[in-house]
């Protein structure tokens, strides 16, 4: 069964950490760029942050830029989002998505991407 599966959400005091991680199965991850989405309640989803081939080709949007670091492991065919210095804005249900790197991009646009993730919730009170 081709799949990304999204795990490690949870809840979090300001300030903390949470390392989220993305899955895939029935397709090898390292021929794709992934991306981290959020979508908060009411708001429109947005990208946080992603990779392509290599480590250098990580991007992160403003609002994440020095807190979250984002990684993959190819061998475990997996993408990680460590997030560190939470804050309750951060509170969103948490989607990876996987796009071929054919295409050219090392950031999956959200509405072309190949395969998505059904979510995991974070949530940043206290």
């Amino acid at each position: 069964q081709v799949q990304l599966v999204e795990s490690g959400g949870g809840l979090v005091q300001p300030g903390g950490s949470l390392r989220l991680s993305c899955v895939a199965s029935g397709f090898r991850l390292r021929y794709y760029a992934i991306g981290w989405f959020r979508q908060a309640p009411g708001k429109e989803r947005e990208k946080v942050s992603c990779i392509g081939a290599s480590a250098s080709s990580a991007h992160y949007e403003d609002s994440v830029k020095g807190r979250f670091t984002i990684s993959r492991d190819n061998a475990k065919n997996t993408v990680y989002l460590e997030m560190n210095s939470l804050k309750p804005e951060d509170t969103a249900v948490y989607y990876c998505a996987a796009e071929n790197l054919l295409s050219g991009s090392d950031c999956p646009r959200w509405i072309v991407a190949d395969y998505w993730g059904q979510g995991t919730q974070v949530t940043v009170s206290s």
